[in-house]
């Protein structure tokens, strides 16, 4: 068993918001992450496990994409789901997290960019990201019209999750982002899913998207897909969601 751990400091934030886009802002962030708690980004396993572990089975091949040093990975091999694959694009996070865990030889860490995945097409069963998708987002100018160079990011690494999951398989992404934001991404044919949202958390709410690949997308989740081409004009006043660590993509956009 990993020996417990102080809470960690608070991490040093970027001076810009778009540095949460580049490796080198978190090969820094996370030196010495290998003896320091896990910094989670939109709640913890348990604020989230009764909507995902219903989605899982024990012998399932599970990616993690964008790990960092959470403690998702370990907890899912302690819930009884022991075949977990994680990466990360930060080779001195991954290094880190192959230290703390390597009284548990089962999980597996690899240096990876979520959007040129090395695996197999239909390696995996589930995959899971909680924040890579609003990190890789970061910096946008106006988060009603994402760039053409956000949509092509964010299309890269769903065209790789869809590729590498097997029919039948699921895709689970945890995000500040709500339906308005993140629909009109996910909700593009060519990956071959279906899409459900679900919210979770006490007082503030996170969310959680559901993809089953095979499924089909409704009429209505089409036509907010489109929207990533044409979006609509934002109200008056947006409310942007503000995550419990303080370090929110949404609020921060340099306008």
């Amino acid at each position: 068993m990993a020996s417990p751990r102080a809470p960690a400091p608070q991490p040093e934030l970027p001076e810009r918001n778009f540095e949460y886009r580049q490796v080198q802002y978190w090969d820094q962030r996370y030196r010495g992450a290998a003896d320091s708690a896990p910094y989670e980004w939109f709640g913890n396993f348990s604020s989230f496990r009764a909507l995902l572990e219903p989605e899982l089975r024990p012998e399932d091949r599970i990616l993690v994409l964008g790990c960092g040093n959470s403690a998702l990975s370990y907890e899912l091999f302690l819930g009884g789901f022991p075949n977990v694959t994680s990466v990360d694009y930060s080779s001195v996070v991954v290094a880190a997290m192959q230290a703390r865990y390597a009284h548990v030889p089962k999980l597996r860490w690899e240096t990876m960019d979520a959007r040129a995945l090395r695996f197999s097409s239909g390696s995996f069963d589930v995959v899971l990201e909680k924040g890579t998708l609003d990190a890789l987002l970061a910096g946008e100018r106006d988060p009603w019209t994402v760039s053409s160079e956000g949509v092509h990011t964010v299309d890269q690494v769903l065209s790789e999750v869809s590729r590498v999951l097997v029919p039948g398989g699921r895709f689970i992404s945890m995000t500040s982002a709500g339906p308005h934001f993140r629909t009109r991404h996910y909700a593009q044919a060519h990956y071959g899913w279906s899409l459900r949202h679900a919210t979770y958390g006490s007082g503030f709410h996170f969310h959680l998207y559901l993809m089953h690949k095979g499924g089909e997308l409704s009429m209505a989740q089409l036509a907010q897909g489109a929207q990533i081409f044409s979006p609509p004009s934002p109200p008056t006043s947006p409310c942007f969601l503000q995550d419990s660590d303080h370090e929110d993509f949404l609020s921060t956009i340099q306008l």
